[in-house]
């Protein structure tokens, strides 16, 4: 009986954050159980090695799962649950035991000590090494069958190979026909959509103000219930900044019905709102009087773009606080509090693209992370429909979903 026990085989399907760390804890965790990891390209965790500007942003610094799900557009549900199995300080605490430190920036992102992500791959092919993972570069997966109690997993060019347990961890897709090999185990998609990019304004004159940054902005899609708050910043193309990724993210599905065409509103000044701004720029006429408006940048906006909103309301050098007309009074309160553009495409925000979309979380048990369709076959990171926003989120989904699929395969 203990000979039959050992043979018992899991294939991991991709070679990034979720898989490796599915890969290494099984290993670790069920000693009988032979683990092979398959990756289709040449090299393992690429996505881990750039991300955060080569340092990897390997989690975020947060105790409470209530705050830490309302960084998760599409998923957020499911990881509130998840997250009571792996949760951030496990994260931490499973990188210290293998004597990786990680530090907390100012913004809560978290980083190695070590400030690269060097040291984090390491980590892991480490781990890979001592519990005999099995690693094969260069295998992709074309299909997968269950045939009586086991997989047959067909691979491009080689024979195919055979397991009782399955982890899928590939990743997201950017187009539907990606997930077809998947759409055949029965599974259901939520087709992809880009999350994470930037807005394109062609042929606006704010982007002449490129580089700026605004400290605190609210964004809003108009005719929407979207708006985010946070910096903005200017760019030759348009518009970029957290406040911009972070709505992009939320209105994911909603944008890419409107083809990226659609127009915003920006609050440069987000404690006021008409109402309010009016009642300060009524003071404004008495307190400061004597004042130019150019010269009493109160919002503590940049200069330029002050300048620059002035000039959209025919506000010239000379004038006063005391001398401002009702209507271009009238103007500098809509475009303070409600400056319209209308975006026309999109961006990619740098390498670290994400998507939105995948395996619908219905048909996943979140306390296994098994399909609720397919006995012994497990999903782990992004290839299922949860996306967070940049800040380590992401990162955080893959550990937990690995952990808990590492956890619960071989029980």
């Amino acid at each position: 009986m203990q000979h039959n026990f050992q043979q018992k085989k899991l294939i991991v399907i991709g070679g990034g954050a979720a898989g490796f760390f599915c890969a290494v804890n099984a290993a670790r965790l069920h000693p009988h159980l032979q683990v092979v990891m398959v990756e289709k390209s040449h090299k393992l965790l690429s996505k881990v090695k750039i991300s955060g500007g080569g340092r990897c942003n390997v989690t975020h610094a947060c105790n409470s799962i209530g705050d830490m799900v309302k960084n998760y557009p599409r998923g957020h549900s499911f990881l509130k649950k998840a997250f009571h199995q792996f949760f951030t300080n496990d994260t931490i605490e499973w990188f210290q035991q293998r004597n990786v430190s990680l530090k907390t920036e100012p913004d809560g992102r978290m980083f190695p000590q070590s400030n690269t992500s060097q040291t984090i791959i390491d980590c892991l092919l480490y781990e890979a090494q001592k519990y005999k993972v099995e690693v094969l570069l260069q295998t992709e997966v074309c299909s997968i069958k269950k045939i009586n109690n086991q997989f047959e997993i067909a691979v491009k060019g080689r024979p195919a190979m055979v397991s009782e347990y399955v982890c899928i961890a590939c990743g997201g897709y950017p187009k539907s026909s990606q997930f077809q090999w998947l759409s055949l185990s029965g599974h259901s998609i939520q087709p992809p959509v880009p999350s994470l990019f930037t807005f394109n304004i062609p042929q606006h004159s704010i982007t002449t103000l490129m580089g700026i940054t605004v400290p605190n902005v609210t964004v809003k899609i108009a005719g929407t219930k979207f708006i985010q708050k946070g910096p903005l910043l200017v760019t030759h193309w348009g518009l970029s900044g957290p406040a911009v990724l972070k709505l992009s993210a939320w209105a994911a599905r909603e944008l890419s019905q409107k083809n990226y065409e659609f127009t915003i509103l920006i609050n440069w000044a987000p404690d006021y709102n008409e109402n309010t701004l009016r009642e300060k720029l009524q003071q404004l006429r008495f307190s400061i009087a004597a004042q130019k408006i150019y010269n009493k940048n109160i919002f503590e906006l940049p200069v330029r773009l002050w300048n620059y909103l002035l000039q959209q309301c025919s506000i010239h050098e000379e004038m006063r606080w005391a001398d401002l007309p009702a209507k271009e009074q009238n103007k500098l309160i809509k475009i303070m509090t409600g400056y319209e553009i209308v975006v026309k495409g999109k961006t990619t925000f740098k390498e670290e693209f994400v998507t939105s979309g995948g395996i619908s979380l219905a048909e996943i048990d979140v306390n296994t992370m098994q399909s609720k369709k397919i006995n012994g076959l497990y999903f782990a990171g992004e290839i299922l429909d949860v996306d967070g926003v940049t800040g380590g989120f992401n990162f955080q989904n893959a550990w937990t979903t690995g952990w808990i699929a590492a956890n619960s395969i071989g029980r």
